[in-house]
């Protein structure tokens, strides 16, 4: 599968998150979603221009088309994770980690806040808390980071051969 056709069976099976695609497919709608994020975030700095201040311009295009694309680049790499034979949701664990990691680190905040009224020298508690914290993002940064890797691995897997739980191997 080429360029042209993968970028077409990408916006073609805009929310289909059924079936298969192949490792052709998803790589070069990737290709297409970063070219075009590319393209648009200089289109972005031509237009609204730079910040002097800050050196960054304003990413109002490039903002609109990542939205635009971001079900179908799911639904892709969705369906290729069905093609080497995993689950497509194995895509959704970098979140899920993020949501639990903000979960926890907020509750540890409050629960400082809380303890800190309870006790006599509340700036006790500060270096534990922060070295808790600390270490906490340590962990989460190690998980995201393999996960970063095991996403992409299970991603280069070449395809199951034959049908599998997901249905009937792309033509």
């Amino acid at each position: 599968m080429g360029f042209a056709e993968a970028v077409r069976s990408g916006l073609r099976n805009y929310v289909t998150f059924s079936g298969r695609a192949r490792r052709s497919e998803y790589w070069w709608f990737a290709l297409f979603v970063f070219l075009g994020v590319l393209v648009f975030s200089l289109l972005d700095a031509m237009i609204f221009g730079v910040d002097p201040v800050t050196d960054e311009a304003p990413v109002i295009l490039s903002a609109l088309f990542q939205l635009a694309t971001l079900l179908p680049f799911l639904a892709v790499g969705w369906r290729r994770m069905h093609d080497a034979g995993y689950p497509g949701w194995y895509l959704l664990l970098p979140m899920a980690l993020s949501l639990l990691s903000v979960f926890l680190i907020l509750t540890g905040v409050f629960t400082v806040a809380m303890f800190e009224g309870t006790v006599e020298d509340p700036g006790a508690l500060t270096g534990p808390a922060a070295s808790l914290g600390q270490v906490w993002m340590l962990v989460i940064s190690v998980l995201q980071i393999v996960l970063f890797f095991l996403i992409i691995w299970w991603l280069t897997r070449p395809s199951e051969p034959g049908p599998n739980a997901y249905g009937p191997p792309v033509q």
